[in-house]
């Protein structure tokens, strides 16, 4: 065998080598592959999923009142007719409210309190303060704190726009009545006494006067 052929035979077999190393390193392709398929539906996330509930009950009021109530609707049509007003709010300043009606009677300073009162309820604050006085009794007491308070009821009168809430309060105060000597005839410095009243305040809502009127005070 002459030396050309030789050549060509090792050629061949170096060739048919390469081939096979190859086919071990990238595997063998048959026909056209098909692209990777993408999955076009989006990825739902792996953590709990949250639903956006639109329309759903107004808990500034289901707060405070059974959803569906007679007090809920009340409150709904005064939100309706004011959008601004909230009840939460209207709870936060009776609170302040009920605090400083109630020092500015035991004290006897109306001044102050008077912008809150119906007139009704100043004439028999002024008939009460007065009677003290004619007695030469003095109160000396201390506001301790709210302990509890809650909105009993609401109405809303469509045609007038007049709204009521009447909100149950009890409170802790210290109080001691003296008389014109300086005795004390009733009540002790260190003796917290509960009160429980239950005030009604009113309001025409949509008006200008953003004042609330104390309107009765039942205990």
């Amino acid at each position: 065998m002459n030396s050309p052929m030789i050549q060509l035979l090792v050629l061949a077999g170096i060739a048919v080598f390469l081939i096979l190393r190859l086919k071990n390193v990238l595997g063998t392709r048959e026909g056209f592959e098909k692209k990777p398929e993408i999955d076009a539906k989006p990825q739902k996330p792996s953590g709990p999923a949250f639903e956006v509930i639109e329309g759903g009950p107004d808990l500034d009021i289901t707060d405070h009142a059974p959803e569906g109530s007679d007090t809920a609707l009340a409150l709904a049509e005064m939100k309706r007719v004011e959008p601004s007003f909230g009840v939460s709010d209207f709870l936060g300043g009776a609170r302040g409210a009920y605090e400083m009606i109630v020092m500015g009677f035991e004290h006897g300073n109306l001044d102050d309190i008077k912008p809150f009162l119906s007139e009704d309820i100043f004439d028999s604050f002024v008939d009460g303060i007065a009677a003290r006085e004619d007695q030469g009794l003095t109160v000396e007491s201390t506001f301790i704190g709210i302990r509890e308070m809650e909105l009993e009821n609401a109405t809303m009168d469509k045609a007038t726009k007049e709204a009521e809430l009447t909100i149950r309060f009890v409170a802790e105060m210290t109080s001691v009545v003296k008389d014109k000597d300086g005795m004390v005839i009733e009540g002790s410095p260190t003796e917290v006494k509960r009160q429980k009243d239950t005030w009604v305040f009113a309001r025409v809502m949509g008006s200008d006067d953003p004042n609330w009127l104390l309107v009765s005070t039942d205990g």
